[in-house]
């Protein structure tokens, strides 16, 4: 028997820039339209306990506004009857770099790079980059995000996938279509680290030791530089390493010797890491 399934995102989130006024503007003539959109006699799955059968569901704005069985619709909705077809939550992936720019290594130098060759205000390690903001660099991109909805995703975390500490995360939909500015659900989701130190050239660290051990040596660097009352400097890795502390922290790991070892360090310091394993 074939089996007609249509993929919705249930993202019941009023961030939608069709749902509010634009602050871009028309070239032409503006469409004030709201038109409500009723889906009815679908199996409809809200989560993975809940069904409702032969159920009703509104949409206006791209916003789902109600669903069950007795959903009064609107005389002005535009009916689509689904019967014999099942309506899903999609699928939600919590760790990608969709969206992301190519990360770019550079030349394989023979001398050695004791120091951080970055301009600016930055910390003394290249492989730290806690303020990397993944919502400042993201672009939708409409061929990966069809391949996504394909199979069942309607919403993505992602990051740039550099570095030990790697900044922030953001959280989009896969309505690609509809723009950057449409698909962005939160511009700081998650704070990501890893043992990696990705296209840093800087010698150190050079093995896991030196990685833990440089994340040590900061957090205990970034401790001194919130509590100081009286610094004669100003550093953007620290400040946004301290900002980023209230997110949720995750640990992107190779094997169960990294859990331990990240363990430990978040025990130490009193941070509860999300680890990501190697599957």
């Amino acid at each position: 028997m074939k089996i007609n399934i249509l993929y919705l995102a249930l993202i019941l989130c009023a961030l939608n820039s069709q749902a509010q006024t634009s602050t871009f503007p028309v070239n032409g003539a503006t469409d004030n339209r709201h038109t409500i959109y009723a889906f009815t006699n679908a199996h409809i799955q809200t989560d993975p306990e809940v069904a409702i059968e032969n159920g009703i569901m509104l949409i206006q704005d791209g916003v789902i506004l109600e669903i069950g069985t007795a959903v009064k619709i609107p005389q002005s909705a535009i009916i689509y009857d689904l019967k014999g077809k099942c309506i899903y939550a999609s699928f939600i992936d919590s760790y990608t770099n969709y969206g992301m720019p190519e990360i770019k290594r550079g030349e394989w130098s023979p001398s050695p790079q004791t120091t951080s060759f970055r301009e600016g205000a930055f910390g003394w390690n290249e492989a730290l980059k806690p303020e990397t903001d993944a919502a400042k660099i993201f672009t939708s991109n409409i061929k990966d995000a069809e391949e996504l909805r394909n199979i069942g995703f309607g919403t993505v975390q992602s990051f740039n996938k550099d570095g030990i500490a790697r900044g922030t995360s953001v959280c989009v939909t896969l309505n690609a279509e509809d723009g950057d500015n449409a698909v962005m659900v939160k511009d700081k989701a998650t704070a990501c680290f890893s043992l990696d130190k990705g296209s840093s050239k800087q010698d150190y660290p050079s093995s896991t030791m030196g990685a833990i051990a440089l994340l040590r040596q900061t957090s205990y660097d970034a401790e001194w530089y919130r509590n100081e009352k009286d610094k004669k400097e100003f550093n953007i890795t620290l400040e946004a390493w301290n900002g980023n502390l209230s997110l949720p922290q995750i640990f992107e790991t190779t094997d169960k010797w990294n859990v331990v070892q990240a363990d430990k360090l978040g025990d130490e310091f009193k941070v509860q890491y999300i680890f990501k394993g190697s599957g």
